[in-house]
C-alpha cells in the first residue's frame, strides 16, 4: 500500500474549505494528476454520494468510481475509490487553524489489487511524487479568494 500524508493551513473558513474539499469534483481544480473529475448524483454531499474521477498515473489515463464513505459536516470526509486494479481511500479533516482560518490534514492510501499488490513498494515511490504535486496544487487553490 502506498500512503501520503500531509497538512494544509489556508486563512479561509472551514466552512467555505470543507465544503469546496468534500465536493471531490474540485480535484480537477487543484490536482494535476486529475484530467477529469465529475459529481454523479445531486444535492449535498453525503454518505454515499459519488464522483468520477480520471487521474494520470504513470503515464496511464484510469478511471475511478469514488463515495463517500464517512462524512461529519465540517470536521470530516472520507472517499473511498475504486476500479479493477486499485482502491484509494482519501480521508480529510478539518480544525480550526491557530490564527484563524483552516487547517486541513489529508490522508490517502493506495493499494493494488490482487496480483499486482507485489508491486505496491515501487507504487509508494511514485505516489509520493504525485502527491507532491497535488499538495502544491491544493495550497494555491486554498490561497485563492473565491467568490460567491
Amino acid at each position: 500500500m502506498a500512503r501520503y500524508r500531509t497538512s494544509v493551513g489556508t486563512p479561509r473558513p472551514r466552512a467555505e474549505v470543507f465544503a469546496y474539499l468534500s465536493d471531490f469534483s474540485t480535484t480537477r481544480d487543484w490536482d494535476p494528476g486529475v484530467v477529469e473529475a465529475e459529481r454523479l448524483d445531486d444535492g449535498p454531499v453525503a454518505l454515499g454520494t459519488r464522483f468520477r474521477v480520471v487521474a494520470r498515473f504513470l503515464g496511464r489515463e484510469t478511471e475511478l468510481t469514488y463515495a463517500v464513505v464517512d462524512i461529519c459536516p465540517g470536521e470530516l470526509v472520507t472517499l473511498r475509490g475504486e476500479n479493477a486494479t486499485v482502491v484509494s481511500l482519501d480521508t480529510m479533516t478539518f480544525a480550526d487553524g491557530w490564527t484563524g482560518g483552516t487547517v486541513v490534514d489529508y490522508e490517502a492510501d493506495l493499494a493494488l489489487k490482487g496480483p499486482l499488490r507485489v508491486l505496491d513498494p515501487l507504487l509508494a515511490l511514485a505516489f509520493r511524487r504525485v502527491g507532491d504535486r497535488a499538495l502544491a496544487g491544493l495550497r494555491a487553490a486554498l490561497a485563492i479568494e473565491r467568490r460567491p
